[in-house]
């Protein structure tokens, strides 16, 4: 080992031994537990990503507020600034020992993923060679943990004695707590020994990004209480919403949009009085949990039409009257053209329930009737069954509040069901199994995640075709003993065919069409 000067030859000897034991645990390491590894280190890497920019915005956040208000915030700003210096260069330098790790195993990131070849880093002796000599740490590793001691004092540093950060800085402490550790058998090793030494390269990797994490989480939350949690509360919008306030509630077809866009606040302030168009509220009942207003009056006739009237709240025992203003909306005239619409698609499937939604706009649903040759339903909601014919029409009538109709029609194209796909226990098109589970599996059939009704499929029969066999007809959705036996006799990478498979749905006599076949290659 490196760095191991003059050692006696059973010192030696130990040596070699942990040397073959890491090699041998390194070798026994399951690919799926390195990967397992890897997805962890690539999790810590976007999260570090994200709170790199919110660390960025703070500080930037900070900087602003210090030249708007110095006295609250010129010193936050500094220290800030100082705790992202120290950060950085922790960050950086625990970044170099992940560069080495890479280097030293001869890893390459793939040019296509840009993924490390987390199953191929099993070995971890070249990391312990250069942080570990014996039951001691070489000056590479003393660098590691001198570099983590410099870090957590630069931190205290910057923050000094005031009493506002001891709970930050007892759970940095946690954080970043080097102490011995003892392992699951009782024996006191150092916490680069116990975190480090025999693991895998790729976990060495994780964990090392893992530190990285705890110094942006670190320098994310000592951002945040610069800010303060008062002054964020007082000077951010982040509780204020952008509220439109049109010139009319209503436009008509053509007109164009005019508003405008105002930030603000819902008052959750209970007034104590509310009048609108000469009209006294109750506020007790029409005032809302957010200190909203809800209003009912009848709209008037049609043309535009403005709202007036004042909040009234008591403020240091004094009455504060609120004027609305800038308050409008315009009655349009009814409709006299349906909307008819498919909640699933613009065409109606035979053979299955097809729901509707039919309305009139303007008209209440309970005023609305629909017909059409397989249609049924009420107040709204249809379901059409279509059987025969490539179109149905849908008339609606709509009765308005004087009595007069309204009506309109619209044209739907009818389309059979799709082919249904068929599967090998679970397995669809081209599939490889192995002999055992053919034998015992079974055929079924549905119409795949794209096609958005529920129509449950039984197969009732099937053809088996095993290369130099004669065909094999099977009923019901399981081999039959000839077809088993013709399976017997297929060789190790035959391809088996499903064919000509029959199905029909459940509880209906709609004719399915004939489901795709299945291909199965015999794994043994």
């Amino acid at each position: 080992m490196a760095g191991q000067g003059k050692i006696s030859a059973r010192q030696k000897m130990i040596n070699l031994m942990y040397l073959v034991f890491i090699a041998i645990m390194a070798m026994t390491v399951a690919p799926e537990v390195l990967s397992a590894f890897g997805l962890m280190e690539e999790k810590f890497e976007k999260a570090n990503e994200v709170t790199t920019d919110m660390n960025a915005k703070l500080l930037a956040n900070l900087k602003t507020k210090g030249k708007e208000n110095p006295k609250e915030f010129a010193a936050a700003g500094v220290k800030a600034e100082q705790v992202s210096i120290a950060s950085d260069k922790f960050y950086r330098f625990i970044e170099e020992q992940k560069k080495d790790i890479i280097r030293m195993g001869g890893y390459e990131v793939d040019e296509v993923t840009g993924r490390l070849p987390f199953e191929k880093m099993k070995k971890g002796d070249k990391l312990d060679e250069k942080w570990f000599t014996g039951d001691r740490l070489t000056k590479e590793g003393d660098k590691v943990i001198n570099a983590i001691k410099q870090y957590k004092k630069e931190i205290k540093d910057i923050l000094g004695v005031d009493q506002f950060y001891n709970k930050f800085i007892e759970n940095f402490e946690k954080k970043f707590d080097i102490s011995e550790v003892k392992d699951s058998e009782g024996v006191t090793k150092q916490w680069l020994d116990y975190h480090f030494k025999g693991f895998p390269s790729i976990a060495s990797y994780t964990k090392l990004t893992a530190i990285q994490n705890d110094v942006k989480v670190t320098q994310a939350d000592l951002n945040n209480l610069f800010l303060g949690n008062a002054a964020v509360e007082a000077t951010s919008l982040d509780k204020y919403k952008a509220i439109v306030l049109a010139d009319k509630s209503a436009f008509f077809a053509g007109e164009k949009f005019q508003g405008r866009v105002v930030i603000g606040k819902y008052a959750n302030v209970p007034p104590t009085a509310l009048e609108v168009n000469g009209k006294k509220y109750d506020v007790s009942k029409v005032i809302d949990s957010t200190g909203a207003a809800r209003l009912d009056f009848n709209v008037g006739n049609v043309g535009e039409h403005t709202i007036e009237g004042k909040f009234t709240f008591l403020e240091n025992g004094k009455e504060l009257e609120i004027p609305i203003i800038d308050a409008n909306y315009v009655v349009v005239p009814k409709p006299n053209s349906a909307t008819i619409s498919a909640d699933k698609m613009n065409v109606v499937y035979r053979g299955v329930s097809n729901p509707m939604t039919i309305s009139f706009a303007g008209v209440p649903d309970n005023k609305v009737k629909a017909s059409a040759s397989g249609l049924s339903g009420s107040n709204g909601k249809y379901v059409m069954k279509p059987q025969s014919g490539r179109e149905v029409t849908i008339n609606v009538t709509g009765t308005l509040d004087d009595g007069s109709p309204v009506r309109d029609s619209k044209l739907f194209r009818i389309k059979d069901l799709p082919k249904p796909l068929g599967s090998f226990n679970g397995q669809q098109g081209n599939a490889k199994l192995p002999r055992n589970n053919v034998e015992i599996g079974k055929i079924s059939a549905d119409f795949g995640d794209d096609f958005d009704f529920k129509l449950p499929l039984n197969v009732v029969s099937f053809t088996m075709k095993v290369p130099g066999k004669p065909s094999v007809n099977c009923t019901g959705n399981r081999l039959n003993s000839s077809a088993k036996s013709a399976l017997r006799s297929a060789r190790r990478g035959d391809l088996v065919q499903f064919i000509n498979i029959k199905a029909k749905a459940q509880g209906s006599s709609i004719r399915i069409k004939t489901v795709t076949p299945v291909v199965i290659e015999l794994a043994n």
